[in-house]
């Protein structure tokens, strides 16, 4: 008898793109935290990990504010081993709503 199973893929909920809407993305936006997060992967040319933000709050915090970016389509996420991998979904967010995403960043 074997022991090694197939680990199923895990999948994460993402809205597509004609499904970001406005209000959730700025009420994911609103919070320092979250907005943090944001600048960090715009600033960044690679997707980070969820482990490599700083952030000044507990991992269920932390994971809190991942899942409200994500589900108002600000960023994608994925599996890489154990990791949870993050990316901000530039593209989607410019089709939806073009200037928003430069406008937020820029207005540090």
């Amino acid at each position: 008898m074997s022991r090694n199973k197939a680990v199923p893929e895990r999948r994460l909920h993402h809205p597509d793109r004609d499904e970001i809407r406005l209000e959730s993305v700025l009420s994911a936006l609103s919070d320092p935290i979250r907005l943090r997060i944001v600048r960090e992967l715009a600033r960044g040319h690679d997707d980070m990990a969820c482990i490599a933000f700083d952030l000044p709050v507990s991992k269920s915090t932390s994971t809190h504010h991942f899942r409200v970016l994500r589900e108002a389509g600000v960023i994608r996420q994925y599996y890489e081993g154990t990791s949870r991998m993050s990316r901000l979904r530039e593209d989607d967010l410019e089709a939806r709503m073009p200037g928003l995403l430069s406008a937020v960043l820029g207005a540090e």
